[in-house]
């Protein structure tokens, strides 16, 4: 399997984000579905089976055949990503660098520039062999670099809301997000408001 991702239209232009976008919001949906840990205030005690697995990584025309195999390896994958971006977001970028430069000597992630259905060219990353698995694996560590490697590093955060502690990739314009959801944000905010409220 490559991680790959064609634009929804072509200009022309090689779309250098386009890539980085798609597996890095895998990489976090990996985390949040695989790992324990807290979801708001919710405990989460993850059972990485294949169906599990297979609605991280559907999309609109992709639908894996996951394997039991395939869903443990994953869900290593997901507790080794996690530290990536709980480095990134405590600021221990050295930390991150080392764990994706493992990933990427792991998995042997290859880019290449792949004609696009509609014409122009992609950018993608394949893996070494055609496994689900090493495929995934090279497309994520992949997208993590070039994150890490540009001005996106900040964007890998752990959500701010006490005591969840799941992930996201911060999308925003002003890279200001600190949550992995509204219902997070709006937990805080609530909170908030209740502290600033006199007491009668």
């Amino acid at each position: 399997m490559d991680a790959t991702v064609e634009p929804a239209t072509v200009t022309g232009q090689i779309h250098f984000d386009s890539h980085v976008v798609v597996v890095t919001d895998v990489a976090c949906r990996l985390v949040n579905a695989l790992t324990a840990g807290f979801d708001g205030i919710t405990p989460i005690d993850p059972i990485g089976n294949p169906a599990v697995v297979r609605e991280v990584l559907e999309r609109d025309d992709y639908h894996p055949r996951v394997t039991a195999v395939d869903a443990r390896r994953l869900s290593e994958l997901a507790h080794r990503v996690r530290t990536v971006f709980t480095a990134t977001d405590s600021g221990n970028l050295s930390q991150a660098v080392a764990t994706v430069n493992d990933l990427l000597e792991e998995f042997g992630a290859r880019p290449r520039l792949d004609a696009a259905s509609g014409g122009g060219w992609t950018l993608h990353f394949h893996s070494r062999d055609p496994g689900l698995v090493v495929g995934w694996g090279a497309g994520i560590a992949a997208g993590l670099a070039l994150a890490i490697g540009s001005d996106l590093a900040g964007r890998l955060g752990v959500c701010s809301a006490d005591p969840c502690d799941r992930v996201y990739v911060d999308g925003s314009r002003n890279s200001n997000k600190r949550f992995c959801s509204t219902r997070c944000q709006n937990r805080v905010k609530a909170a908030a408001h209740r502290a600033r409220r006199p007491i009668v």
